[in-house]
């Protein structure tokens, strides 16, 4: 047992979770003035990923969800005035049901997107330059070593 290492495994988990839980509340807070939930703006970020536009059923396995679940979540999103999203049924598969960012959408989901980036500016911001380039190569290599790789999958 290596105590030093223990004793950084206890602080890093404390800092990483501490890091969550604010960009989560931010996050929520954020989004709440434009009228949006973490899952609602999670299905327009990945259809801005997809030109704005991909099959229900896609969008629900991307976000490991069932496909009723994420039915509930584009019927809210295009009950929205103005809708945020349209569905279409794919001609050729009647069961498969395609969904497209509108125009509205794709300007909600820009909008939340700069809100986001301004904020996170103004913090980083507080970072001196130097100090910044070092922490965004460390983060860097993290993100390359665990969550790029399939280490804990």
């Amino acid at each position: 047992m290596n105590s030093s290492l223990d004793r950084d495994v206890a602080q890093f988990w404390t800092m990483l979770f501490a890091i969550v839980l604010d960009g989560e509340k931010r996050l929520a807070e954020n989004l709440a003035a434009h009228g949006l939930t973490v899952p609602q703006f999670y299905v327009l970020k990945t259809l801005s990923e997809h030109e704005g536009r991909m099959g229900i059923g896609q969008i629900a396995r991307a976000h490991g969800l069932t496909n009723a679940t994420m039915t509930g979540l584009v019927k809210r999103l295009e009950a929205i005035d103005p809708p945020l999203i349209v569905r279409e049924m794919n001609m050729q598969d009647r069961r498969a049901v395609y969904v497209t960012l509108t125009a509205a959408g794709w300007e909600r989901f820009n909008a939340v997107q700069q809100s986001l980036i301004d904020q996170l500016r103004s913090v980083i911001a507080l970072i001196p330059e130097d100090e910044r380039r070092r922490l965004i190569t460390d983060l860097s290599r993290y993100v390359g070593m665990i969550v790029g790789s399939s280490f804990g999958a």
